[in-house]
C-alpha cells in the first residue's frame, strides 16, 4: 500500500492506464454517441495516453520541475497534450496538466496533495471547453475531485473515493444528457477517465477493481446514428491540429473558431511565447478553420475527419486531389474519381481536401505553376503519404489520370502519372489584356494569343484561326491524341471547327473535346 506517489509509481500508473484503455478500447468506442456518434473515443484516448507514455519512455527527465514526481507528471501532461485526439483526449490531457500544475512543487504527493491535484485537473478541464456540458467527462472529473477532497487523508482512501465517485457520476450521465439517455449508454469519455482512476487505485493499493466500473447498467441500446446532440448535427467535420503561437494570437483564433463551429477546445503547454496549443473544433468549413490556425501561428499534425466517412468505416488506400476551375472541368475530374478543389486554393483548403479523403496515399495535381508551392506546403503538413505531380494545366492532369493504375505500387504509379503529364504538351488560347511585348512580337489589348507551355507563340485576330494555327504548330512536332477543353468565353462551334480541321489535316490524330466552363482561357489544348 503506497502512502505517496513517487516518480516510479507515476510511471507505473501511466503504463497501467494505457493498458486499461487498450483493454476497454472497443467498449468505449461503442459508447461514443456524444457530441457526434463517430465511435472513436476509446481509440482517441488510447492514442492520447500512448503519447503520454512515449514522452516518459523517450525523455526520462524534465528541466524546471523541482521534484522527480513533478518531472514525470509534467512529461505525461505535455505528451498527452501533444498527442491528444478528439474532444475527450484533449480534456483528459488537461486533467493531467492541472494535476501536474498543482502538485509538481509539493515535496510529497500524498492523499491531500492528490486531492488538490484532482481538483485543479477538473478545473483545467472545464476551463478548456468553450461551452462545458454536464453529463460528460467533465462531470466525472468534477465528481472524482469532490470525493477526493472529502476523503480521509491516506492516499489509498483518496484514490478509492475518487474512483468510486467517478463511477457513480458516470452512471448518472444519461440523466444529464438526453443523447445518452436516448441511446441507452453512459458517456464514453467519462468511462475512459474511470479507467484511468481505476488504474491509479491498482497502483496505490495493489488491488484490481472489479470490471466494469459502471454502477448502473445502461438501458437497451439503440442505433448510434440516431444519437447526435443538438448543436453538432449541422457540422460535418472535426478539425484538430497542434499550433505553435503566442497567447494573444490564440485568443483571436478562439473567437474565429467559435464563429465557425462548436465543440471548441483550445489548450496549451503554458510555455510563454513558445507555447504549443492543441486545437479541436467541429465545423463545416475545414479549410477556414485551418486558415485561422495559419493566421495565428504554425499549425502542424493537422487532422480533418468527415463524420459521415468515419461512420462508414476505414478510408481508401489511395486518392487524387485536383485543383480546377469551371463546373465542366470539375465534372471531368470527378468522373475520374478525383476530389476537386477550386482554383487558387490556400494551403489550408488544399490540406483539408487531402485529409478529408482519409486515404493513406494521395496524389495532388495542382494544374498551375502558382499552385505548386501551395500543394507542396500542404503535402508537408499532411499525415498521409502525399505526392505532388507538378501539372501546369488541366489537360496534363487528364493525361496523368488516364494512366493511373491502383494495381501498381504507389510510387510507381506516381512516376507513371508524372511521365504522362510531362509527355503532354499543353497550350492555351486567350485574349491579351493589355499592350505588351511577347516572345512572338508585340501584341495589343484584345489580340488573340496562342500560348505553348506558358509562352506566347502566336498572335492572331480571331479564336478559330489562332486555334487552328496552334494545333498545326503542336502537331508538327508529333502527336497521337489531342484534347480540346473549351472555356466559359468560348464562342459556339469552336470545338467543332477545330475537330474538323484536325480531321482534314491530321487524319491519324484522335481528338477528344470537352466543355470545361473555366474562366480566362476560351481554349485549352493538350497533345500527347
Amino acid at each position: 500500500m503506497l502512502e505517496s506517489l513517487d516518480a516510479t509509481a507515476l510511471r507505473r500508473w501511466c503504463a497501467a492506464a494505457l493498458a486499461g484503455l487498450r483493454r476497454h478500447q472497443s467498449e468505449i468506442d461503442e459508447l461514443n454517441v456524444y457530441p457526434v456518434p463517430d465511435g472513436d473515443t476509446g481509440t482517441n484516448l488510447v492514442l492520447t495516453m500512448t503519447s503520454a507514455h512515449e514522452a516518459l519512455v523517450f525523455d526520462p527527465s524534465a528541466e524546471g520541475d523541482p521534484t522527480p514526481h513533478g518531472q514525470v507528471l509534467r512529461l505525461m501532461a505535455r505528451g498527452a497534450l501533444l498527442g491528444a485526439r478528439g474532444n475527450s483526449g484533449v480534456i483528459v490531457s488537461q486533467v493531467l496538466r492541472g494535476l501536474a500544475d498543482a502538485t509538481s512543487a509539493v515535496p510529497v504527493l500524498d492523499g491531500p496533495a492528490l486531492a488538490r491535484g484532482l481538483r485543479a485537473g477538473a478545473d483545467a478541464a472545464y476551463g478548456a471547453v468553450a461551452e462545458p456540458v454536464e453529463g460528460t467527462v467533465l462531470s466525472v472529473a468534477a465528481a472524482a475531485a469532490t470525493a477526493a477532497e472529502h476523503a480521509p487523508g491516506p492516499l489509498a482512501e483518496v484514490v478509492r473515493a475518487a474512483a468510486g465517485a467517478a463511477a457513480e457520476a458516470l452512471a448518472r450521465t444519461p440523466e444529464q444528457l438526453p443523447a445518452l439517455a436516448r441511446a441507452g449508454v453512459v458517456d464514453a469519455g467519462g468511462r475512459g477517465l474511470c479507467v484511468l482512476l481505476d488504474a491509479l487505485v491498482e497502483v496505490v493499493t495493489g488491488e484490481r477493481l472489479p470490471e466494469p466500473r459502471i454502477v448502473a447498467a445502461p438501458r437497451t441500446r439503440r442505433p448510434l446514428v440516431a444519437a447526435r446532440e443538438s448543436g453538432s448535427a449541422e457540422f460535418a467535420y472535426e478539425v484538430q491540429f497542434l499550433l505553435d503561437a503566442p497567447e494573444p494570437a490564440v485568443e483571436k483564433l478562439r473567437a474565429r473558431l467559435a464563429e465557425l463551429g462548436d465543440s471548441l477546445v483550445v489548450v496549451g503547454t503554458g510555455e510563454g511565447d513558445d507555447s504549443t496549443w492543441n486545437v479541436h473544433v467541429h465545423v463545416n468549413d475545414a479549410g477556414a478553420a485551418i486558415e485561422a490556425g495559419v493566421e495565428a501561428g504554425r499549425p502542424h499534425r493537422i487532422a480533418v475527419t468527415r463524420f459521415d466517412d468515419q461512420l462508414a468505416g476505414d478510408g481508401p488506400d489511395r486518392a487524387v486531389v485536383v485543383v480546377a476551375a469551371g463546373t465542366g472541368m470539375a465534372a471531368l475530374f470527378e468522373a475520374e474519381g478525383a476530389v476537386v478543389v477550386a482554383a487558387n486554393p490556400s494551403t489550408g483548403e488544399l490540406l483539408a481536401a487531402i485529409t478529408a479523403t482519409r486515404a493513406a496515399h494521395v496524389v495532388v495535381l495542382p494544374n498551375d505553376p502558382n499552385t505548386q508551392p501551395v500543394a507542396a506546403a500542404a503535402a508537408r503538413e499532411a499525415t498521409a503519404a502525399v505526392r505532388v505531380v507538378p501539372t501546369r494545366s488541366p489537360v496534363q492532369a487528364l493525361a496523368a489520370l488516364a494512366v493511373r493504375d491502383p494495381a501498381r505500387a504507389f510510387d510507381d504509379d506516381v512516376i507513371a502519372m508524372a511521365e504522362a503529364a510531362g509527355a503532354c504538351r499543353y497550350a492555351e488560347v486567350c485574349f491579351a489584356s493589355r499592350d505588351a511585348l511577347t516572345m512572338a512580337g508585340p501584341c495589343r489589348r484584345g489580340d488573340v494569343l496562342g500560348l505553348v507551355d506558358g509562352e506566347v507563340h502566336l498572335i492572331g485576330t480571331d479564336l478559330v484561326g489562332t486555334g487552328r494555327d496552334l494545333l498545326d504548330r503542336l502537331l508538327g512536332g508529333g502527336g497521337e491524341l489531342v484534347t480540346l477543353v473549351t472555356g466559359a468565353d468560348a464562342p459556339p462551334g469552336l470545338a467543332e471547327a477545330l475537330t474538323a480541321h484536325a480531321a482534314a489535316h491530321w487524319p491519324f490524330v484522335e481528338v477528344h473535346a470537352y466543355a470545361g466552363g473555366h474562366p480566362h482561357y476560351p481554349l485549352l489544348v493538350g497533345v500527347e
